[in-house]
């Protein structure tokens, strides 16, 4: 049986075997519009999530660190896309923001809203970072998906 995982208005998760698949959980989000969709198959991604994965990984990893599990200038994003939604990610990423870490010291998350780059591929970077997020997808470079047999 082929364990799927995909992200969009409700999620429907499971893992990479059939015991796995079994046992899937549904969340409904509270967007009014329908959300972009990820899609991880036995570890391999869809088109746009591996652009996002590209995308993370040519600007974001030097400071969320590798795989979007912190690192020593900003949080982790994995564990921050738990707790924001969408539309906060994006406003974060193309305005910027500054806040306080845990020494009480003020650091500053840079806006990316004139950086091309990455501000026309803002969904692909957060459909790569909600499937790490949700557990569809491991640490590690993920595969793309072929289309067709």
């Amino acid at each position: 049986m082929l364990a799927v995982s995909v992200f969009f208005s409700s999620v429907l998760m499971a893992g990479d075997d059939a015991k796995a698949a079994s046992k899937t959980s549904t969340k409904t989000s509270t967007k009014t519009k329908e959300a972009p969709a990820y899609v991880v198959v036995r570890g391999q991604v869809d088109k746009a999530t591996y652009n996002g994965y590209r995308r993370y990984h040519s600007k974001c990893h030097a400071c969320h660190g590798q795989d979007a599990s912190g690192g020593t200038f900003a949080p982790s994003l994995v564990e921050s896309l738990k707790l924001i939604d969408e539309a906060t990610f994006t406003k974060i990423v193309l305005e910027g923001r500054q806040t306080k870490n845990f020494a009480g010291e003020i650091v500053s998350m840079p806006a990316y809203g004139n950086v091309s780059s990455i501000a026309k591929h803002v969904d692909d970077i957060y459909l790569y970072l909600k499937a790490r997020s949700d557990g569809a997808l491991r640490a590690g470079r993920p595969k793309r998906l072929q289309k067709g047999p």
